[in-house]
């Protein structure tokens, strides 16, 4: 059995129940992906490949009428994702969360069948495995399977987002930078108004990170925001605004809907 902790996000406003040293541990990966989702009222997200369930739980904590799906494949990993339903801390965002056990990449009739329906959910946000199927040196399964890229992977997972959005649905993902070019190619004719954002750690260091939001049926132009640097010179304090998202004091709205971040 994998062995676990009960880990506090947002300042202890939610908890999540992970492995301790199997499988993919949530980070602030996941707290930028879930400040991406902006808005008001009762919106419906879902979240691919959810693992433990750390990016909709910071949703469904700082939106408190948002109604998120965690959608994983791994059944141990939904399994930690419902543990963390149960906990106490989590009570006042578990009757909003739910946990679909399907594989991100069904399609057609399998993907409904799977409880993935069409055109269902007003936001949609990934981190989809990140690393080239080449790299996948580590011996611990569950966590080879989270971290190891599959070829055609943006391409069946931003399928999978534009059809359970509605029309004029947001998606939103983090990513490594070198993956532009797939996601740009992934969202083809389903999404447009793509709008990217580097992450840097340091001024004059290269980007470790990007935030790729984009609207489906969108015929608005790509466009580079102001990126982010995430540590104060000299220093390994976030800086204010970076720490904002990761705590759940703010949310990064698309430029094009807001006209600034909020």
């Amino acid at each position: 059995m994998t062995s676990e902790t009960v880990d506090a996000f947002h300042f202890g406003r939610f908890h999540v129940v992970q492995p301790a040293t199997g499988g993919h541990r949530s980070g602030m990966d996941a707290m930028l992906l879930a400040a991406m989702v902006a808005g008001e009222g009762d919106l419906k997200i879902a979240d691919l490949g959810a693992g433990a369930g750390a990016a909709g739980l910071a949703v469904a904590s700082r939106l408190p009428r948002a109604k998120v799906a965690l959608i994983e494949r791994s059944p141990e990993m939904a399994g930690f994702a419902r543990k963390s339903l149960v906990l106490p801390e989590n009570e006042h965002v578990a009757s909003r969360v739910s946990v679909i056990e399907a594989d991100v990449t069904l399609k057609g009739r399998a993907r409904v069948a799977a409880g993935l329906e069409d055109e269902v959910f007003d936001h949609v946000i990934m981190n989809p495995p990140f690393n080239a199927a080449a790299d996948r040196r580590t011996p611990d399964a569950l966590k080879a399977d989270a971290h190891a890229m599959t070829e055609g992977l943006f391409e069946s997972w931003i399928r999978t987002a534009g059809a359970i959005l509605k029309p004029g649905g947001q998606l939103s993902l983090i990513a490594r930078p070198e993956s532009i070019a797939d996601i740009i190619a992934a969202c083809g004719q389903r999404f447009g108004g793509l709008e990217v954002t580097l992450i840097h750690p340091r001024e004059g260091e290269p980007a470790i990170r990007l935030l790729v939001s984009a609207v489906k049926g969108s015929r608005a132009r790509l466009a580079f925001r102001a990126p982010f640097t995430m540590h104060e010179e000299g220093t390994h304090r976030f800086a204010a605004f970076i720490d904002d998202l990761n705590n759940g004091r703010a949310a990064y709205a698309r430029a094009g809907r807001k006209g600034k971040p909020v």
